[in-house]
C-alpha cells in the first residue's frame, strides 16, 4: 500500500516537472526568434525596442528558474561522477537521499525564504521596468524566484520517494508500462 502511494506520488510529481519543463523549453526557441528580430530591427531598420530586449531577460530567467525541476527529474544537474557512476542502484539511492535531505531541500528552502520579502515587495509595488517602454510586469518575473524552490522541492520529494522505493526493493513499480502508451 505504502509502495503504491510512493510510486503514484512519484508519477504525479514527475508529470508536473515534465509538463513544466516541456512548456518552458519552447521559450528557448522564442528567445532565438526575438533575438533575431532585435538584430534585424537594430541593424537593418536602425531602431530598437526596449520591451523586446527585456523580454529576452524574462524568458532566459524563466527557462533557468522554472526548468530547474525538469533538469533534476532528468538527472541533468552537475554531479561528481567519478564516485557516483560505479555505485550500485542502492548506493546511488543512498547518495541521492543524502544529497536531497542535506543539500537540495535546505538550499531551495533558503532561496524561497530569502526571496519571499523581495518578491512580496515587488508585488505590493506592482513593480515595472525602470526603462521607458520596458515591460511593466517585473513582479511576475520576480515571482519565478518563489516558483523555482516550490518546483524543486516537489521534484525533490519525487526523487526521495524514488530512492526509498529502490532501497525497499520496489523500484520496479516505477518502470513505465509501454503498453500504456500504445496506439
Amino acid at each position: 500500500m505504502q509502495s503504491n502511494f510512493l510510486s503514484l506520488s512519484v508519477r504525479l510529481l514527475d508529470s508536473l516537472s515534465e509538463w513544466t519543463g516541456r512548456i518552458i523549453s519552447w521559450l528557448t526557441l522564442l528567445m532565438v526568434i526575438v533575438t533575431f528580430v532585435i538584430v534585424v530591427m537594430r541593424y537593418v531598420f536602425e531602431t530598437g525596442n526596449i520591451a523586446l530586449q527585456e523580454s529576452i531577460i524574462y524568458m532566459h530567467s524563466f527557462v533557468f528558474l522554472l526548468g530547474a525541476a525538469y533538469t533534476l527529474k532528468h538527472d541533468g544537474h552537475v554531479r561528481v561522477d567519478i564516485f557516483y557512476r560505479p555505485l550500485s542502484e542502492r548506493g546511488k539511492a543512498i547518495i541521492n537521499i543524502i544529497g536531497i535531505l542535506f543539500l537540495l531541500f535546505p538550499v531551495t528552502l533558503f532561496i524561497g525564504y530569502i526571496s519571499w520579502e523581495y518578491v512580496a515587495t515587488s508585488w505590493s509595488l506592482m513593480e515595472g521596468s525602470q526603462e521607458a517602454g520596458g515591460i511593466e510586469y517585473r513582479y511576475i518575473l520576480k515571482s519565478a524566484l518563489i516558483a523555482m524552490p516550490i518546483l524543486m522541492v516537489l521534484q525533490g520529494i519525487a526523487e526521495l520517494f524514488r530512492c526509498i522505493l529502490v532501497l525497499s526493493g520496489q523500484g520496479h513499480l516505477l518502470e513505465e508500462d509501454v503498453t500504456e502508451h500504445a496506439i
